[in-house]
């Protein structure tokens, strides 16, 4: 008998996650994974197999509703895509009948109105790990390289911009979703910069106009590349 099934099992056998072995915000491919795992468990357990076969529809059912009405979460939107891509790739699901033919429903459904994660407005989440290590120095070496090389300012800012859009699309946002917030972060940053100059010329603060003008840009442009996602 599968794992989470058997009788006395700490697994709710009403909840299809439980029944799988995966979290609710488990990216598709894990809980496809489960699923295979689990019915492989089973054996010849013919009943078995169809409590993990329900588990998995149950599942795809309660992603297709949440994704219908805008309550997908980033993970869960992240492998909505890639079983978009699957099946307009046409490759074949792992299971048959009720679950294969969920997965292809799922996967041709329209996206919901949703102003958040995978959509228009992008997740406010810091990265993590190496991400945040690479990410702050070279941060702090192009604040480091306006301040004291400011002749390097017409290469630090289109850097800055290339690694800010690379940055949201290696994080699961859309190609042009991830531009269109870089360069709406580049030109606030240049405007603010224009008004900052401005100021700093008349107070006979130190750093050049150019020096002034860029500062806000890079500080925008790192602060997308560390939370945007």
């Amino acid at each position: 008998m599968a794992a989470g099934l058997e009788p006395g099992s700490d697994s709710d056998p009403k909840d299809p996650y439980s029944m799988l072995g995966v979290t609710p915000g488990a990216g598709f491919d894990d809980v496809q994974k489960a699923r295979d795992r689990v019915v492989a468990s089973c054996g010849d357990d013919a009943v078995a197999r169809a409590r993990v076969e329900a588990a998995y529809d149950a599942v795809l059912m309660e992603r297709l509703r949440d994704r219908q009405s805008g309550r997908l979460s980033s993970a869960a939107a992240s492998a909505s895509q890639v079983e978009r891509q699957q099946v307009s790739a046409g490759v074949p699901s792992s299971g048959n009948g009720p679950a294969a033919l969920l997965t292809r429903l799922r996967g041709m459904s329209l996206p919901a109105p949703s102003l958040s994660g995978a959509g228009f407005m992008p997740d406010l989440q810091l990265v993590q790990g190496q991400g945040l290590v690479v990410r702050s120095i070279a941060g702090a070496l192009a604040l480091l390289l306006l301040l004291l090389a400011p002749q390097t300012v017409d290469l630090l800012l289109p850097l800055s911009t290339i690694a800010v859009f690379i940055s949201q699309v290696k994080r699961g946002r859309r190609p042009l979703g991830s531009l269109g917030w870089t360069l709406l972060l580049l030109v606030v940053g240049l405007a603010l910069g224009a008004l900052l100059s401005a100021v700093t010329v008349q107070a006979g603060l130190p750093l050049g106009v150019e020096q002034w003008q860029a500062l806000p840009t890079l500080l925008l442009l790192l602060a997308g590349a560390l939370l945007f996602a």
